[in-house]
């Protein structure tokens, strides 16, 4: 089954700042707890990480997966697509950036994914919990901070 997840939080910090700091994609595990290693496998002409391998804790064991970044609508919008994945089939998303005023930014997150095995309604509740939290407040606090 598909679950979709969409958050959106408004931040203190531009929209430039914002992709720049998604789009730093090696320095996840500075700031997402359960990201465990990032590996870029393929950089594109300006150097930037487009196919990514990552590890990371999940319902209690570790998973793997490989993401695509497309930079096509960046600054705006940053997008990936899952390759391939031990425990999903499907982990496709996007962070889009609104700026709202001078110096604050509408962060909208938006994912897509489908398990490969079934889990009960609050294993995946507390799991999306857990990516939604990493992807808007984590992501607040890393643009927020100074640097």
């Amino acid at each position: 089954m598909t679950e979709h997840a969409t958050e959106r939080m408004l931040v203190e910090a531009s929209p430039e700042r914002c992709f720049a700091v998604v789009s730093d994609i090696e320095s996840y595990p500075d700031w997402v707890p359960d990201l465990k290693e990032v590996d870029v496998l393929e950089r594109d002409d300006e150097g930037r990480p487009v196919v990514c391998a990552f590890r990371a804790a999940a319902f209690g064991r570790s998973t793997s997966y490989t993401l695509v970044y497309d930079y096509s609508k960046a600054p705006e919008e940053f997008a990936w697509v899952q390759r391939d994945g031990d425990l999903t089939n499907r982990l496709d998303g996007y962070y889009r950036f609104r700026p709202v005023d001078e110096g604050r930014t509408e962060i909208t997150y938006q994912l897509v994914a489908e398990l490969r095995v079934p889990l009960p309604g609050f294993i995946k509740r507390r799991a999306e919990g857990n990516i939604l939290h990493a992807a808007i407040r984590d992501l607040k606090a890393r643009v927020e901070s100074p640097g």
